[in-house]
């Protein structure tokens, strides 16, 4: 597919791509790619690779920029969508087999009409196309961590809580990683090495640039969120580990002196008179429950039940 970025983005054909004088935006595969890419006439030195794509980032040749995208879907970190793509003062180029870049790119057609249209403007909304829902997707993150912190505080959670606010953290963390090759990738076409961008347009790069800090400042803020939520976790079962532990303590050791007296009259000597009084049995109970009482009494004295 080509377009011409005019008000909006035109279709057009590839002999009018090269008669209109426009700025221009093309869609190919590897293979038309590999067939047509003398026809674009960019200075290439790097080439894009589709087969070989691992973060989004771009590359300065002698006489055009090249690189890769590599975009984590927000409903599945797993998934990612990789494309490659070219581009110099007269158009970008993007190679793409999954159809990820041809997506976005209606998306635009679609939405946006440009008073100021070119190169600078087009590629401002196609990053934006990429992250235009991350604000919601933030701070959804945030409400359900929040959630999460609540539950353990109320001690209503359960194992797969705790999972979830794992999983938040480590999609996070993938999203983070992304923001920071994004920014360098913005960053690269704000330096304008090779000249292809208007001075004037440069300001559409540091406004991507300002709104990837600000995401990532987010997702990190967000990360930390879900780090303090495992350490609180962790603190509560310690505090159920040490009130069963004191359970347990409280028990053995009122139950202690019980035993020792069971164990004593269990002896069964000959000549031992408690055995033969017709009070030793009542006493022996008494005894018992004075101990138990007491025991219960000094205990919650000291706040230890």
């Amino acid at each position: 597919m080509y377009y011409l970025i005019k008000q909006t983005l035109c279709t057009a054909d590839f002999e009018r791509l090269k008669t209109d004088g426009a700025q221009y935006v093309a869609v190919l595969t590897s293979a038309e790619w590999a067939a047509q890419k003398n026809s674009f006439d960019m200075g290439i030195e790097i080439e894009p690779l589709t087969n070989e794509i691992h973060s989004t980032k771009a590359e300065v040749n002698y006489d055009s920029l090249t690189g890769t995208f590599s975009i984590p879907h927000r409903n599945d970190f797993e998934t990612v969508s990789r494309f490659a793509f070219a581009l110099d003062e007269k158009g970008i180029v993007f190679i793409d087999d999954e159809g990820a870049a041809q997506k976005i790119i209606n998306e635009i057609q679609h939405t946006k009409k440009w008073r100021l249209p070119g190169l600078e403007r087009f590629l401002y909304d196609f990053l934006e196309q990429i992250v235009i829902r991350d604000r919601d997707f933030l701070e959804s993150c945030d409400n359900e961590l929040t959630v999460i912190e609540n539950a353990i505080e109320a001690e209503n959670e359960d194992e797969k809580t705790i999972e979830r606010a794992n999983e938040i953290r480590s999609d996070l963390r993938i999203l983070r990683e992304h923001y920071e090759q994004l920014l360098d990738f913005s960053q690269e076409l704000e330096e304008n090495e090779n000249n292809f961008f208007k001075h004037e347009n440069l300001r559409y790069f540091r406004l991507f640039v300002n709104r990837i800090e600000r995401f990532r400042d987010s997702a990190k803020a967000n990360s930390d969120h879900a780090l303090q939520i495992r350490d609180i976790y962790k603190a509560h079962l310690d505090i159920k580990q040490n009130r069963i532990m004191t359970v347990l303590t409280v028990v053995t050791t009122i139950f202690m002196p019980l035993t020792l007296i069971v164990g004593w009259y269990g002896m069964n000597f000959r000549y031992m008179p408690e055995l033969e009084s017709a009070w030793g049995y009542p006493v022996v109970i008494l005894v018992s429950a004075l101990i138990l009482i007491g025991s219960l009494l000094y205990f919650k004295k000291k706040k230890w039940l």
